[in-house]
């Protein structure tokens, strides 16, 4: 009788560590995916980085989501100019709803993740033109839905695809932005009808 109670203990014990482990890690990530939305706003505010600056990480998901953001604020221009977002809270609506669209048919792959941190910076931007006495703390809630949504939905996809240093970094490290661009391109469409209802 003991010894079965000492085996319950034990288990439940290991599963609590087992769980805090877990936690710990997604905790890891998330804040790991939060520097690199930070960092991305950053960028598009053309905020100067304090410290060393951001990581390889991050210097490879600026350029790579930059020239897709591009492209992505050319196609859905006609949308945008309709679509207001004069709050964060209206952005981080349209970002979810959208975000959550996009995501449901349960396929991921780096394009797609990429398309985020795009949609992240596009939303930004609106919303820096449609403030009326901007603020760089204002943009601060931004890189923490983003990172939620990216842990969230594709967390698990990260890790089993080489993690953004061995995955990501590797991958898109010398490939050119066309190349790019044709992995979202059909990610860019899924968006554009998705924001015609907020128009």
């Amino acid at each position: 009788m003991f010894a079965s109670q000492g085996f319950g203990s034990f288990q439940k014990k290991q599963s609590l560590a087992l769980l805090s482990k877990q936690q710990k890690m997604s905790d890891c990530e998330f804040a790991y995916v939060h520097t690199l939305a930070q960092d991305y706003l950053l960028y598009i505010l053309k905020t100067p980085q304090p410290g060393l600056g951001p990581s390889k990480t991050s210097r490879v998901l600026q350029n790579v989501t930059f020239s897709i953001q591009q492209e992505v604020e050319e196609a859905l221009q006609p949308y945008l100019h309709n679509v207001p977002v004069a709050s964060v809270e209206t952005a981080r609506t349209i970002f979810n709803q959208v975000m959550e669209k996009e995501f449901e048919d349960g396929v991921i792959n780096w394009g797609r993740i990429v398309t985020i941190f795009a949609f992240e910076g596009v939303l930004a931007k609106k919303l820096l033109r449609e403030q009326a006495a901007p603020d760089v703390d204002t943009f601060k809630p931004i890189p923490y839905f983003v990172a939620e949504f990216i842990t969230r939905r594709t967390g698990e996809w990260i890790r089993q695809n080489g993690g953004w240093e061995n995955g990501f970094v590797k991958k898109f490290e010398h490939n050119s932005g066309w190349k790019i661009f044709l992995e979202v391109t059909k990610q860019i469409c899924v968006i554009l009808s998705l924001l015609k209802k907020y128009c």
